[in-house]
């Protein structure tokens, strides 16, 4: 097996041919996508031109989409760092500021030593400076203004923003793109 083939990703649909998720977007790796294709646990909508995997006895083309045989309904989201920065668009909820995730902290705007929770709704993301700048003070202590309120975010808030986010031409195969932005309109 070449290189190339072991970097591929698989794109995962949900039953609806959506993907499963935008945030982060729905991919497996190669291998585990195409064990799925064999147990028939998914179905193999599009595959890789001219890659091919082989065992002993066989030859197999390289899924690089699939879809799930029964639809998954997605209730909650995960509080997680990358979700919280994906809510707030990996902005600084208090200078506005574009940052790489790796450039974000997340800030509890009622502070924990003041009996702050953990929880969606009491935590933004923050640039380093404006962190520092807060410390443990309340925004009313600190003179601070959030951009936005925080709030805990369905699956499809989540999506949307994510949609909404510049993309990597590198990141997506073309073989994706059908089923990525089928609602985006014509280009005339």
């Amino acid at each position: 097996m070449n290189a190339h083939v072991s970097n591929l990703r698989t794109l995962v649909l949900n039953a609806d041919m959506q993907p499963v998720s935008w945030a982060p977007l729905s991919v497996w790796n190669w291998q585990d996508a195409l064990v799925a294709v064999l147990q028939e646990r998914v179905i193999q909508v599009k595959t890789y031109d001219d890659v091919e995997v082989h065992s002993a006895s066989e030859s197999f083309q390289v899924p690089s989409v699939v879809a799930l045989k029964s639809y998954h309904r997605r209730k909650k989201v995960a509080f997680t760092r990358y979700h919280l920065f994906l809510r707030d668009e990996f902005t600084c909820q208090y200078c506005g500021e574009r940052l790489p995730p790796q450039e974000l902290t997340f800030d509890h705007v009622n502070p924990r030593s003041k009996g702050g929770e953990s929880v969606w709704t009491n935590i933004v993301a923050s640039c380093s400076a404006d962190n520092l700048r807060k410390g443990n003070r309340s925004l009313d202590q600190s003179g601070m203004n959030l951009r936005r309120k925080p709030f805990e975010p369905s699956p499809y808030q989540l999506d949307a923003i994510a949609r909404r986010l510049p993309k990597a031409k590198n990141e997506l195969h073309n073989t994706w793109l059908d089923f990525l932005y089928w609602d985006s309109p014509l280009e005339s």
